[in-house]
């Protein structure tokens, strides 16, 4: 890129940089994102009549389009330029045109005296930089394989395992050392090293060569313990074979895809714990409180997969023998005050499995008046510590031992993995959901205004703590890693930035580290189907919920008439929340009067009345909810119900606009993934959802769904209404539309994928960490030192605030 600015500067094109440049001094603005320098840069092409083919092929709209932030400063401005994904370059230019580098400590003092909170005089500030500590492990080089971290993982372990010893010696260690409650898996005592172990395969496979392939283990069991061989290879002959082989060929050969294969059938996870913290989890009367909706559906889900997951590999591997049971323990927060809901029971089974359950621990009383209540996601962070001895404790209890992985969610659940992780020495994988320093713009240069309602400088310091603690991160999407060639992703936000006067982040995170993995979620068949499987539909239940959405009459559930129930329903359901943006969607509807002829709007979200939330921004929401009603004078046009539905009646409320030929509609300013979206779809309604985030790599615009911009309300009305004019002209429209949204999920969002990929992932990080556990120490160390000395001073400090409310 500073080839192309000197290109830029040493050709005509320096007047068009040079009077660009002097244009947004003028508009009193001294931090420019990435939109704000376009919509300036064809604000400035459009005031001086420039031709098309400058706005789009210029040198100057070259730099421009990788512009990620400009900050002007005196005569002087600061351009952050994003060549390629995953890349960042930084460049200071005068009023002169003269061009130099800064480096990262420059950028990030610029910014601290953009809001006057710089202070060199006073000595230097705390330096957060991840960066050392990667040398340790292999780092992936090109961007398309960021996500893939596994792939790259066992090519750089097969290739070690081929030219190392050592590692060898590892992988023979490491297969010695499973058991299952003191039963010995996979090699006995008759195999004491690695070098007796190719031999003894061999051996092993000449004498399955006499069975039948599909000769149960427990016909030749003891034959093969007498050869060294312990139960967990296989189920049949033809099994354990298999099974042997592989591993005969990664002593002999090694190559990544047999050892992937090999790796991922090892019974090494029979204990796995989930931690979902934040808001009511439980499995009935929580969805649409605050903070509580797609990360409770996710996680229930996947616990019930990941125990139906487990079960095979167990009878797969010949384990049946030993009545080995999969435990999934739910991790979660005991809230006395329970309003209604379970979130007061410790220990609760899962609605159709055998040995899933929610265990909910509670917070230590410090201030009983807010330890029994529901406390924001925003307000937890001094009581996490505490939390986790308690919760080990209780974990030890319910698994009559420690679990074989812990599985965080959100900044919390991370953070409480991580010291889990660290306390019990087990696997650790992070899954984000959503990291709201991307959610929230400028939120770490402006935390100390934030930070009596948001505490941010906890929140992120948890978020570096975990990332780089964990053994594997899951993605739904590869955009939540590292965004698209327009947009930084939601990891990539984290790896450098400001925290004025307490630190600065120089590198947070190696977005190149093999650890992160795209492993999307499914959607839950039994409760969303298409609305065309007519005999798996809940008739029973129609007319009451047909009921509720288009005609009833009752002030408690409903708000809102409507005059022509039988109009096109644009439908949204969601938390009453800045970032979901359902009030945004309101307005939207609002400003086009065309979409208020040809549709109702009919809203599914939570509550009608301010006094009965304890959440403010909830609250708010409400407040201005009501208000667009009346600007835009919407009676008659909208539905506004405020009601919680279980899984049943939401899936049931999908395929009841479906039979209508209705659409849904997603307007989240940010969405990290969008379990509404693959719900909505594998209902069949064709669904518009935000441009900004997961929903843009679930849905294929045009083909099976739309995007939408919105923070551009009339371009978004536009949107919708193209659609809906389509379908008047064109009635099958709507029906192929609705039928390649079906099929998009169906091959690529089931929970089966998801779960086996996730065990198989678990497996692999879990020998990786075994070969190179010795290399982590000083990570951790790292770690530790941070979070005791950044994260636990501002925790107890919030506590104590706690303790007087």
């Amino acid at each position: 890129m500073l080839e192309l600015i000197h290109s830029i500067v040493n050709s005509e094109e320096h007047i068009d940089l040079h009077q660009f440049l002097h244009q947004l001094r003028w508009q009193n603005k001294s931090y420019l994102l990435r939109n704000d320098i376009l919509d300036a840069f064809n604000d400035y092409c459009k005031s001086l009549q420039k031709p098309e083919s400058f706005r789009n092929t210029s040198k100057v709209s070259k730099l421009i389009y990788h512009t990620q932030e400009i900050i002007l400063e005196n005569e002087t401005c600061c351009l952050v330029v994003r060549p390629k994904i995953g890349h960042q370059q930084i460049f200071h230019i005068a009023e002169d045109l003269q061009v130099e580098p800064m480096s990262v400590q420059e950028l990030l003092d610029l910014r601290d005296r953009l809001v006057n909170r710089f202070h060199p005089n006073e000595g230097g500030i705390f330096e957060v930089d991840f960066h050392p500590f990667y040398d340790y492990s292999p780092v992936i080089r090109d961007f398309k394989n960021i996500g893939k971290g596994v792939q790259f993982l066992n090519h750089y372990l097969s290739s070690k395992l081929q030219e190392s010893q050592q590692l060898q010696e590892k992988l023979f260690k490491f297969l010695s050392l499973h058991n299952y409650n003191g039963t010995q898996l996979l090699i006995n005592q008759h195999i004491q090293n690695h070098q007796q172990l190719s031999p003894q395969i061999k051996l092993a496979l000449d004498f399955l060569n006499s069975y039948s392939p599909t000769t149960p283990y427990t016909e030749f069991r003891f034959e093969l313990q007498d050869k060294g061989f312990e139960a967990g290879w296989g189920n049949t002959a033809g099994r354990i074979q298999e099974s042997l082989e592989l591993l005969d060929g990664l002593i002999d050969s090694p190559d990544h895809q047999t050892l992937e294969t090999f790796l991922s059938r090892i019974p090494m996870i029979f204990h796995i714990v989930l931690v979902s913290l934040h808001g009511w989890f439980g499995q009935e009367g929580v969805l649409g409180r605050p903070d509580t909706g797609g990360q409770v559906v996710y996680v229930l889900d996947q616990a019930k997969n990941l125990e139906q997951q487990l079960k095979e590999d167990i009878t797969l591997a010949g384990l049946d023998i030993l009545n080995m049971q999969p435990k999934v323990i739910i991790l979660s927060r005991l809230i006395p005050n329970n309003d209604g809901t379970r979130c007061n029971q410790r220990l609760e089974k899962v609605y159709g499995t055998k040995n899933v359950w929610i265990l909910r621990v509670p917070f230590r009383e410090f201030n009983r008046k807010l330890t029994q209540n529901w406390i924001s996601r925003f307000e937890i962070w001094p009581y996490l510590e505490t939390y986790t001895i308690d919760a080990e404790k209780e974990l030890s209890a319910e698994f009559n031992g420690k679990p074989d992985l812990v599985i965080g969610n959100y900044s919390d659940g991370n953070l409480v993995a991580f010291l889990l992780a660290r306390r019990l020495k087990i696997t650790q994988c992070n899954v984000a959901h959503a990291l709201e320093k991307s959610k929230y713009l400028f939120s770490n240069l402006y935390w100390q205004d934030l930070e009596d309602k948001y505490h941010f400088s906890l929140q992120y310091t948890a978020d570096l703590i975990a990332m780089n603690a964990a053994n594997f991160i899951i993605s739904s999407t590869y955009q939540e890693i590292i965004g698209t060639p327009e947009s930084a992703g939601q990891y990539e936000s984290y790896k450098c930035f400001t925290m004025p006067e307490l630190y600065h982040v120089v590198d947070g995170i190696e977005l190149f580290s093999p650890k992160f993995n795209l492993v999307p979620p499914g959607v839950n068949e039994s409760y969303f189907f298409p609305y065309t499987k007519t005999d798996e539909r809940f008739y029973s239940e129609c007319d009451r919920l047909e009921n509720l959405l288009f005609n009833l009459e009752d002030p408690n559930l409903v708000y809102g008439k409507l005059d022509n129930p039988n109009k096109q329903p644009i439908f949204s359901m969601g938390r009453l929340d800045r970032i979901k943006n359902l009030t945004g969607l309101a307005e939207c509807f609002g400003k086009s009067e065309e979409l208020q002829e040809r549709c109702n709007l009919i809203l599914v979200a939570g509550k009608l009345r301010i006094e009965d939330s304890a959440d403010h921004e909830e609250a708010s929401e409400i407040e201005k909810l009501y208000r667009i009603i009346e600007q835009y004078n919407l009676h008659g046009k909208i539905r506004w119900l405020g009601v919680r539905l279980s899984k049943s009646d939401s899936g049931e409320t999908y395929r009841l606009i479906a039979d209508r030929q209705g659409l849904f509609v997603q307007p989240a300013l940010f969405e990290a993934f969008g379990l509404t979206v693959l719900e909505a779809m594998i209902s069949g309604l064709p669904t518009f959802a935000t441009q900004f985030g997961g929903p843009s790599e679930i849905i294929q615009n045009g083909i099976n769904g739309f995007y939408i911009n919105p923070t551009r309300l009339e371009e978004m009305a536009q949107v919708i209404l193209e659609f809906v004019n389509k379908c008047d002209h064109n009635p099958d429209y709507w029906l192929r539309v609705s039928q390649q949204a079906i099929d998009r999920v169906l091959k690529n969002y089931t929970w089966k994928i998801h779960t086996a990929r996730l065990l198989s992932l678990a497996r692999i990080y879990g020998f990786w960490n075994y070969t190179s556990k010795e290399n982590l120490q000083d990570l951790y160390r790292y770690l530790e030192t941070i979070f005791h000395l950044v994260f636990k001073p501002r925790a107890q400090k919030l506590l104590a605030q706690h303790i007087q409310r």
